[in-house]
């Protein structure tokens, strides 16, 4: 049964970061997109990429402290 944590927490790390990988891709290119067709806002859009991408990077963040408590149960 400790074999299961382990898996439980490789499964949990690999799926956060296929997650996070892809959010941040949308999400950037998605800002892109916006500044191509509105170049006078790239302030206002950068801005609210760079927070949109730390809020991203919570989500693996998290899964990787929960997969190391699966761990160490």
């Amino acid at each position: 049964m400790e074999h299961l944590g382990v898996i439980a927490a490789g499964l949990a790390a690999g799926a956060a970061a296929i997650g996070g990988g892809i959010g941040n891709g949308v999400l950037i290119s998605q800002f892109l997109a916006g500044m191509s067709r509105q170049p006078e806002l790239e302030g206002r859009l950068l801005s609210r990429m760079f927070l949109g991408v730390a809020l991203v990077e919570v989500m693996p963040i998290l899964s990787i402290v929960f997969a190391f408590m699966l761990m160490n149960r």
